[in-house]
Protein backbone atom coordinates (compact mmCIF):
# COMPACT_ATOMS: atom_id res chain seq x y z
CA UNK A 1 0.00 0.00 0.00
CA UNK A 2 1.08 3.04 -0.90
CA UNK A 3 0.85 6.46 1.02
CA UNK A 4 -1.77 7.73 -0.53
CA UNK A 5 -4.05 4.53 -0.27
CA UNK A 6 -3.05 4.51 3.54
CA UNK A 7 -4.36 8.40 3.84
CA UNK A 8 -7.11 7.27 1.99
CA UNK A 9 -8.03 4.38 4.04
CA UNK A 10 -7.93 6.88 7.37
CA UNK A 11 -10.43 8.80 5.55
CA UNK A 12 -12.92 5.84 4.61
CA UNK A 13 -12.65 3.76 8.61
CA UNK A 14 -12.89 7.52 10.18
CA UNK A 15 -16.28 7.83 7.62
CA UNK A 16 -17.13 3.84 8.93
CA UNK A 17 -16.67 4.23 12.21
CA UNK A 18 -18.19 7.65 12.54
CA UNK A 19 -21.29 6.09 10.67
CA UNK A 20 -21.95 3.45 13.02
CA UNK A 21 -21.55 5.89 15.60
CA UNK A 22 -24.34 7.70 14.51
CA UNK A 23 -26.54 4.41 14.53
CA UNK A 24 -25.59 3.68 18.34
CA UNK A 25 -24.45 7.37 20.20
CA UNK A 26 -26.88 9.75 19.26
CA UNK A 27 -29.68 8.70 21.63
CA UNK A 28 -27.08 8.64 24.64
CA UNK A 29 -25.54 12.04 22.94
CA UNK A 30 -28.88 13.41 23.28
CA UNK A 31 -29.47 12.18 26.88
CA UNK A 32 -26.24 13.63 27.87
CA UNK A 33 -26.98 16.94 26.38
CA UNK A 34 -30.26 16.90 28.52
CA UNK A 35 -28.16 16.23 31.64
CA UNK A 36 -25.87 18.83 31.14
CA UNK A 37 -28.41 21.78 30.58
CA UNK A 38 -30.13 20.65 33.33
CA UNK A 39 -27.25 21.20 35.43
CA UNK A 40 -26.48 24.32 34.26
CA UNK A 41 -30.21 25.46 34.45
CA UNK A 42 -29.66 24.38 38.31
CA UNK A 43 -26.18 26.48 38.58
CA UNK A 44 -24.20 23.25 38.28
CA UNK A 45 -20.91 23.19 36.28
CA UNK A 46 -19.27 20.69 33.86
CA UNK A 47 -16.34 19.12 35.18
CA UNK A 48 -13.82 17.48 32.41
CA UNK A 49 -11.25 14.73 33.01
CA UNK A 50 -8.77 12.63 30.68
CA UNK A 51 -5.50 11.73 30.03
CA UNK A 52 -3.34 12.96 27.13
CA UNK A 53 -5.50 13.42 23.71
CA UNK A 54 -8.58 12.71 26.36
CA UNK A 55 -6.97 15.20 28.39
CA UNK A 56 -6.88 17.72 25.20
CA UNK A 57 -10.76 16.73 24.66
CA UNK A 58 -11.46 18.17 28.02
CA UNK A 59 -10.20 21.51 27.74
CA UNK A 60 -11.53 21.60 23.92
CA UNK A 61 -14.65 21.11 25.33
CA UNK A 62 -14.40 23.24 28.94
CA UNK A 63 -13.41 26.51 26.07
CA UNK A 64 -16.18 25.96 24.07
CA UNK A 65 -18.90 26.24 27.05
CA UNK A 66 -16.82 28.86 28.83
CA UNK A 67 -16.26 31.00 25.45
CA UNK A 68 -18.46 29.93 22.70
CA UNK A 69 -19.19 27.21 20.19
CA UNK A 70 -21.07 28.77 17.20
CA UNK A 71 -23.59 31.22 18.38
CA UNK A 72 -23.06 34.21 20.77
CA UNK A 73 -24.05 33.25 24.60
CA UNK A 74 -22.93 33.86 27.60
CA UNK A 75 -20.31 31.85 29.23
CA UNK A 76 -21.65 28.45 30.58
CA UNK A 77 -19.66 26.85 34.03
CA UNK A 78 -17.17 24.54 32.66
CA UNK A 79 -13.56 23.32 34.29
CA UNK A 80 -11.10 20.87 32.77
CA UNK A 81 -9.23 19.38 35.51
CA UNK A 82 -6.54 19.12 33.57
CA UNK A 83 -5.18 22.40 33.63
CA UNK A 84 -3.98 23.30 36.83
CA UNK A 85 -0.15 22.16 36.59
CA UNK A 86 0.27 23.37 40.66
CA UNK A 87 -2.49 20.75 41.63
CA UNK A 88 -1.83 18.27 39.20
CA UNK A 89 1.76 17.67 40.26
CA UNK A 90 1.36 18.37 44.10
CA UNK A 91 -1.37 15.79 44.22
CA UNK A 92 0.82 13.50 41.69
CA UNK A 93 3.61 13.94 44.56
CA UNK A 94 1.72 14.08 47.73
CA UNK A 95 -0.73 11.40 47.35
CA UNK A 96 -0.51 9.29 43.92
CA UNK A 97 -1.29 10.10 39.95
CA UNK A 98 -4.40 8.01 40.25
CA UNK A 99 -6.12 10.82 42.37
CA UNK A 100 -4.88 13.89 40.16
CA UNK A 101 -8.70 14.38 39.09
CA UNK A 102 -10.47 12.77 42.00
CA UNK A 103 -9.15 15.47 44.71
CA UNK A 104 -10.38 17.88 42.49
CA UNK A 105 -13.54 16.84 41.82
CA UNK A 106 -13.44 16.42 46.16
CA UNK A 107 -12.84 20.13 46.42
CA UNK A 108 -14.76 21.24 43.70
CA UNK A 109 -17.46 19.18 42.31
CA UNK A 110 -21.01 19.62 44.16
CA UNK A 111 -24.32 17.50 43.47
CA UNK A 112 -25.94 19.97 40.87
CA UNK A 113 -22.58 18.97 39.01
CA UNK A 114 -21.32 16.92 35.61
CA UNK A 115 -18.06 15.00 35.43
CA UNK A 116 -16.75 14.20 31.77
CA UNK A 117 -15.12 11.40 32.22
CA UNK A 118 -12.87 10.52 29.27
CA UNK A 119 -11.22 7.84 28.59
CA UNK A 120 -10.64 5.74 25.16
CA UNK A 121 -10.41 2.31 27.06
CA UNK A 122 -12.36 2.84 29.77
CA UNK A 123 -9.71 1.69 32.08
CA UNK A 124 -7.68 5.14 32.94
CA UNK A 125 -7.17 4.96 37.16
CA UNK A 126 -6.95 8.36 37.67
CA UNK A 127 -11.01 8.98 35.50
CA UNK A 128 -11.90 5.92 37.54
CA UNK A 129 -11.11 7.57 40.47
CA UNK A 130 -12.80 10.73 39.53
CA UNK A 131 -16.18 8.64 39.23
CA UNK A 132 -15.83 7.29 42.57
CA UNK A 133 -15.45 10.71 43.52
CA UNK A 134 -18.28 12.09 41.80
CA UNK A 135 -20.74 9.25 42.99
CA UNK A 136 -19.49 10.14 46.63
CA UNK A 137 -20.76 13.55 45.92
CA UNK A 138 -23.30 12.89 44.41
CA UNK A 139 -22.86 13.95 40.81
CA UNK A 140 -24.12 12.05 37.57
CA UNK A 141 -21.30 11.44 34.71
CA UNK A 142 -21.29 11.40 31.29
CA UNK A 143 -18.76 8.91 29.94
CA UNK A 144 -16.97 8.75 26.90
CA UNK A 145 -15.20 5.31 26.27
CA UNK A 146 -14.41 2.48 23.62
CA UNK A 147 -12.95 -0.77 23.23
CA UNK A 148 -16.24 -1.73 25.10
CA UNK A 149 -16.40 0.33 27.36
CA UNK A 150 -13.20 -0.89 29.92
CA UNK A 151 -13.70 -1.00 33.91
CA UNK A 152 -15.63 2.13 33.37
CA UNK A 153 -18.86 0.77 32.28
CA UNK A 154 -19.32 -1.13 35.37
CA UNK A 155 -18.70 1.29 37.49
CA UNK A 156 -21.93 3.74 35.56
CA UNK A 157 -25.34 4.09 37.60
CA UNK A 158 -28.46 4.37 36.06
CA UNK A 159 -28.58 7.99 36.29
CA UNK A 160 -24.84 8.60 34.80
CA UNK A 161 -24.45 8.07 30.62
CA UNK A 162 -22.50 5.91 28.80
CA UNK A 163 -21.71 6.96 25.26
CA UNK A 164 -18.92 4.15 24.10
CA UNK A 165 -17.83 4.47 20.23
CA UNK A 166 -18.25 1.49 18.51
CA UNK A 167 -14.08 0.79 17.60
CA UNK A 168 -10.85 -0.76 19.24
CA UNK A 169 -8.37 1.56 17.97
CA UNK A 170 -7.71 4.42 19.48
CA UNK A 171 -7.20 7.08 16.99
CA UNK A 172 -10.97 6.15 15.42
CA UNK A 173 -12.10 6.43 19.20
CA UNK A 174 -10.52 9.79 19.36
CA UNK A 175 -12.28 11.03 16.19
CA UNK A 176 -15.88 9.95 17.43
CA UNK A 177 -15.05 11.35 21.13
CA UNK A 178 -14.51 15.15 19.07
CA UNK A 179 -17.56 15.20 17.07
CA UNK A 180 -19.60 13.76 20.23
CA UNK A 181 -18.04 17.02 22.15
CA UNK A 182 -19.32 19.11 19.19
CA UNK A 183 -22.97 17.73 19.30
CA UNK A 184 -23.18 17.78 23.17
CA UNK A 185 -21.78 21.91 22.23
CA UNK A 186 -24.42 22.11 19.18
CA UNK A 187 -27.24 20.26 21.14
CA UNK A 188 -26.46 22.38 24.74
CA UNK A 189 -26.73 25.95 22.24
CA UNK A 190 -29.82 24.54 20.83
CA UNK A 191 -31.91 23.68 23.90
CA UNK A 192 -30.63 26.74 25.68
CA UNK A 193 -31.19 29.43 22.89
CA UNK A 194 -33.70 27.27 20.49
CA UNK A 195 -32.35 25.89 17.07
CA UNK A 196 -31.42 28.12 14.50
CA UNK A 197 -33.68 29.02 11.57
Amino acid sequence: MDLVERVSQHFSDSAQTKQKAAELLSAPIAQAVEMMVKCMLANGKILACGNGGSAADSQHFAAELIGRFERERPGLAAVALTTDTSALTAIANDYDYEQVFARQVQALGQASDVLLAISTSGDSKNVIAAIHAAHERDMQVVALTGKGGGHIAGLLSKEDVHICVPADRTARIQEVHLLTLHCLCDGIDTLLLGAES
